[in-house]
């Protein structure tokens, strides 16, 4: 399956854009998938959970990750910039790395590239963290979404507008 076929219809495209287009003014929130290299199901484990969750709060604070949700051979997160100096795809690769030095004795692998996409509006942002919400559930890992453990929040992100 080649990128957004399937799992993003409304993409398009074969491979994931470059950048991220920040708006001045307007909310600016971000969608990413990343997924595990070959698809390798590694990332539902606490231990990966405790060590993103921690970069992102503590290291990789150049942008402000909000709801994620671990899947077996994926991660999805809404982010937003912090400090514009840094953009998207740098921020990502720097976490990325910092994880994997974190981790050497393990044999996980990221893919090379993330797939991201600005969100336009409140509702497509509800939309969306809902799908991500009812992954698990989809792939008949829970019976709720409610109780996968791999899920959680580091900042708040909010809307300033609609």
């Amino acid at each position: 399956m080649s990128w957004g076929e399937g799992i993003y219809p409304d993409v398009g495209r074969r491979t994931p854009a470059a950048g991220a287009h920040i708006f001045s003014g307007q909310p600016n929130i971000f969608f990413v998938t990343v997924n595990a290299k070959d698809s390798v199901p590694w990332m539902a484990d606490a231990i990966v959970q405790d060590s993103l969750t921690k970069l992102w709060r503590e290291d990789a604070r150049a942008w402000l990750t909000g709801y994620y949700l671990l899947m077996p051979d994926h991660l999805h997160f809404f982010c937003a910039p912090r400090d514009l100096h840094f953009g998207i795809d740098q921020w990502i690769e720097f976490w990325k790395r910092q994880f994997s030095r974190r981790h050497p004795g393990q044999s996980w692998a990221w893919q090379r590239k993330s797939f991201h996409h600005r969100m336009r509006n409140r509702k497509e942002y509800e939309e969306k963290l809902d799908y991500v919400r009812e992954n698990p559930l989809r792939k008949k890992l829970v019976a709720s979404p409610d109780e996968w453990p791999y899920q959680g929040r580091v900042h708040e992100l909010r809307w300033t507008s609609d």
